[in-house]
């Protein structure tokens, strides 16, 4: 392994534990490429965490636009997750349009708009988690991995779902509402309200909702994983843990608006292990 690659590995490590572990189950040939479009979506998604206003935040993503966008695949700039993102965009002849789209989608994240409505949220995890879903299909099996972009766009709209909520705590101490505004309001539960102090009184009837419709793609994409080619299975890997964590939040004891709901480090290698084995289950 190069330094660069190790370098692009350890961000991923670092920053997203789930989607590194599930590379690992990867050919040894491809594992590079999936880390550096994981290393690439942990660095647009951080974005907001590091970038506290706006506009250098945008400015950020333009920057990433430019990068991708430049017909010079063989020349490096010295940013190790933009050398390697571009060198597999290149050998794996990835459509740079779903980078674009992928950034685009990510302006949302910088700002406190609230989500509009359950179609805009499907849309958003169409364009990011789903997106990258089919992006690592790609890279691990070129000729199979067209036949399963629905599927990737159901798995998407499960895992960033689900990710989300893990992620409510924070969101709402920075004033940000994911939960789309048709539910909310079906909750009884303004934004506004939902971001602020304890939720209001619809904020647990909005999260369950919020549940419900993640528990609805992942029950969606199940049905047609058992289809899934060995091949394809590491880039859909990391829907093995969004069941186990939806679980866990329907049995918390804890409000999900302040608390995050885990899962130990040896139940996830578990689950992992179990899926990239056997695959899913015929339901």
């Amino acid at each position: 392994m190069s330094e660069n690659a190790k370098i692009v590995m350890d961000a991923v490590r670092a920053a997203d534990h789930d989607r590194y572990l599930t590379a690992l189950y990867a050919p040894v040939g491809k594992r590079d490429a999936l880390f550096s479009l994981y290393a690439f979506n942990a660095e647009v998604a951080g974005i907001r965490d590091r970038i506290h206003e706006a506009l250098p935040g945008e400015v950020r993503l333009q920057w990433w636009r430019d990068l991708i966008a430049a017909d010079n695949d063989g020349a490096g700039i010295g940013h190790p997750t933009a050398d390697a993102l571009k060198a597999t965009i290149s050998v794996h002849r990835l459509p740079k349009l779903a980078f674009e789209n992928m950034l685009e989608a990510r302006i949302f994240d910088l700002y406190d708009d609230p989500m509009p409505s359950r179609t805009d949220l499907e849309g958003y995890c169409g364009e990011t988690a789903a997106a990258l879903i089919q992006l690592a299909a790609m890279v691990l099996d070129p000729v199979e991995a067209p036949r399963f972009a629905e599927l990737a766009g159901r798995a998407g709209c499960a895992q960033a779902m689900t990710g989300l909520l893990l992620l409510l705590p924070l969101h709402r101490k920075r004033g940000q509402c994911f939960i789309p505004a048709d539910i909310l309001a079906a909750a009884g539960s303004p934004p506004e309200e939902f971001v602020a102090g304890d939720g209001g009184p619809g904020a647990q009837r909005a999260v369950a909702a919020m549940i419900a419709l993640a528990r609805e793609h992942l029950s969606a994409f199940e049905r047609g994983a058992a289809e899934l080619p060995a091949s394809l299975r590491p880039a859909f890997l990391p829907l093995a843990l969004s069941r186990a964590y939806l679980d866990k939040m329907e049995g918390s004891s804890h409000s999900l608006l302040d608390s995050v709901a885990r899962l130990s480090a040896l139940r996830r290698h578990w689950l992992l292990l179990r899926r990239a084995s056997k695959g899913w289950p015929v339901l």
